[in-house]
């Protein structure tokens, strides 16, 4: 009989079950050149599944890119609210791509991408503790406050680690977290009294942004990515 359609989808990675029958219904996906609306549908290993008009294969080798996101864009395959998400202007072909974490509306830089999905969840674990590090543009700081980040502090109710904060000038910092709680650093960092006017990510574990450019997107090589799969 084969598998439900939908887990098919959520198996190659390409987005979760819940979401991948959305795109069924939504008329996104196809099975042979056929169109398929029901998320009530089985398929086998030899069957060609399409999304959006890109075939794609559970049993394809781990790919990840690295993608410049670029400022007032969601990280988010649709928006209710109709804001621009990153797949707006991405190309088509990396359309089926999935997210690893999030950076939100106003946050730009290094967005890491993949075909996998179970390599994506892994890489977003707070237990893998894998290192996201940061520019955050402020008007002002201390030392004093900055040192309350560095000690990880509580902010209503919710627990955030101890963040590692270098002082760059008087109103840039890097900052790098490992658990990559939403808005994390934003909400620190308004509690001390430095409230963000900028965020900019530029690197996630190995991968750096260096001298990319706003919506550019790269394959990361071979060797970087068994290197990250170590940390799992």
């Amino acid at each position: 009989m084969g598998i439900r359609l939908a887990k098919f989808i959520a198996d190659c990675g390409v987005a979760s079950r819940r979401a991948a029958e959305e795109l069924i219904t939504q008329g996104a996906v196809s099975v042979n050149g056929k169109m398929i609306d029901t998320p009530v549908f089985f398929v086998e290993d030899s069957d060609k599944v399409s999304v959006n008009g890109c075939e794609i294969n559970k049993n394809e080798d781990i790919k990840v890119y690295a993608f410049y996101k670029p400022i007032n864009t969601m990280t988010t395959a649709r928006d209710p609210m109709g804001r621009k998400t990153i797949y707006d202007v991405l190309d088509k072909k990396y359309k089926n791509l999935k997210y690893i974490g999030r950076l939100d509306f106003k946050t730009t830089g290094l967005l890491l991408m993949t075909n996998n999905g179970d390599f994506a969840r892994k890489m977003s674990l707070p237990q893998n503790h894998i290192e996201r590090t940061y520019i955050a543009t402020v008007d002002k700081y201390t030392k004093q406050a900055l040192d309350i980040a560095r000690r990880g502090i509580c902010v209503d109710g919710i627990n955030y680690r101890p963040m590692k904060i270098e002082e760059i000038d008087e109103h840039n910092l890097r900052i790098t977290v490992v658990e990559g709680k939403k808005n994390e650093i934003r909400i620190v960092l308004k509690y001390i009294g430095s409230p963000v006017k900028a965020l900019h990510r530029i690197s996630y574990g190995p991968i750096k942004i260096e001298n990319m450019k706003p919506k550019e997107i790269l394959e990361i090589d071979k060797k970087t990515i068994d290197l990250m799969l170590k940390n799992f």
